[in-house]
């Protein structure tokens, strides 16, 4: 029997939101005990919550995510447990993980600061070793439990998207993941005109 494990946050007023960011507002403009129906408005980015960024987020590409093949966003997985590290690295392992695999998530354990100020401004960053491997692997997307994979100028941000590699931040519920049984991941964007989209994430064992 299939089990499928949940990695996406809940859209919500009042969420956590990249600094920055604007904040998310969903707004119950019709209610059915007034209104014989029910009927609501979300103001939002693109980048809350569980979400995916595509190359026009970070490169001069012109394409709206809407415009990609859904293959980019469906495969199977691996997770690599890189937790306690500050600087992900290429490990030689990694190699002979990544065989055969489309979709990499890395396990930081990030999630447990989810909101709070350690969770935007110390989070791990992905060395440029190791997504030259995603790349000499024809990774698809690579998804983690943190806000961005790595920060200003956001050069780890461009290389994986200069090379197609869909970035997935904001992941949840990773440690379901770890103990080698074989995943597949699925993260549809919105058929969205724009850089990124939310999405829900799922894990399928």
């Amino acid at each position: 029997m299939m089990e499928y494990i949940d990695l996406s946050y809940e859209i919500e007023n009042n969420m956590a939101v990249y600094p920055g960011d604007e904040e998310v507002s969903i707004e119950f403009t019709k209610k059915y005990d007034n209104d014989g129906y029910t009927y609501s408005v979300l103001k939002s980015g693109m980048h809350v919550g569980t979400h995916i960024d595509s190359p026009m987020h970070l490169t001069d590409s012109s394409k709206y995510i809407s415009e990609y093949p859904l293959e980019n966003f469906i495969g199977e997985g691996v997770i690599i447990d890189v937790r306690g590290k500050e600087l992900i690295t290429l490990e030689k392992e990694y190699e002979d993980l990544l065989n055969e695999k489309e979709i990499v998530i890395l396990f930081t354990g990030y999630e447990k600061y989810y909101g709070t100020n350690d969770y935007y401004e110390n989070h791990p960053i992905i060395s440029e070793e190791l997504v030259d491997l995603f790349i000499e692997k024809k990774i698809r997307m690579v998804g983690f439990d943190m806000p961005s994979p790595d920060k200003y100028p956001f050069n780890i941000h461009k290389k994986l998207l200069n090379n197609r590699i869909f970035i997935l931040e904001n992941l949840c519920n990773l440690e379901r993941l770890v103990g080698g049984e074989d995943f597949k991941v699925i993260a549809f964007p919105l058929k969205i005109k724009g850089e990124g989209s939310m999405v829900r994430a799922v894990a399928i064992k």
